[in-house]
């Protein structure tokens, strides 16, 4: 779905990606292990086709939203929030910093609460949720930065690596509910 609006703090913002965002950079980003390590797209080798037709099914698609996370004018990585439960109010939500430069500095946390917060008063959800691999550290806690609690652990469920190098991996669901982020 598209948002005909951009979601800002500072110099940190957020906005629908566009074709021109397609660039060979964030294909590369998609393509490095040390940065695609627990994303799903890490199975199949990512192009700026692919990329182009993934932007494109998503801003067609009618229960989620993507967006490129920005500062000032550059593009460091993407957030996600969908799909969205029409009925119980809820979606999950997915995220990465691609630009490596920006790694540690507290974009995803803000990026974060800037797409809680548009789940929350703008699409109007009661819950938001998100999963993560047991053994990424740095996610868990910018989650609970965020104000999200740890509901699940689903023991050896997902892995990271591929073929040969595979680790399986406890797949972790971290939970937010409207009421509770009124509080942060």
């Amino acid at each position: 779905m598209n948002y005909n609006g951009i979601i800002q703090e500072k110099n940190i913002f957020l906005r629908n990606l566009e074709f021109a965002d397609c660039t060979e950079k964030y294909a590369n980003w998609l393509n490095d292990e040390e940065i695609n390590k627990y994303l799903e797209t890490r199975f199949t080798v990512q192009s700026i086709e692919i990329i182009k037709i993934f932007v494109t099914d998503i801003n067609n698609s009618t229960d989620s939203y993507l967006f490129g996370i920005f500062v000032d004018t550059q593009h460091i990585g993407n957030i996600k929030i969908g799909p969205i439960h029409p009925i119980y109010k809820f979606a999950d939500i997915s995220y990465f910093i691609g630009d490596k430069e920006y790694w540690g500095k507290g974009y995803t946390t803000i990026a974060i609460k800037l797409i809680t917060e548009f789940g929350f008063n703008t699409i109007g959800l009661n819950r938001i949720q998100a999963g993560v691999h047991g053994s990424n550290i740095g996610s868990q806690k910018v989650l609970e930065k965020c104000g999200y609690k740890k509901e699940a652990i689903l023991r050896k469920k997902i892995y990271y690596g591929c073929n040969d190098n595979k680790v399986w991996d406890d797949h972790l669901y971290f939970g937010i509910l409207k009421d509770e982020f009124k509080l942060l």
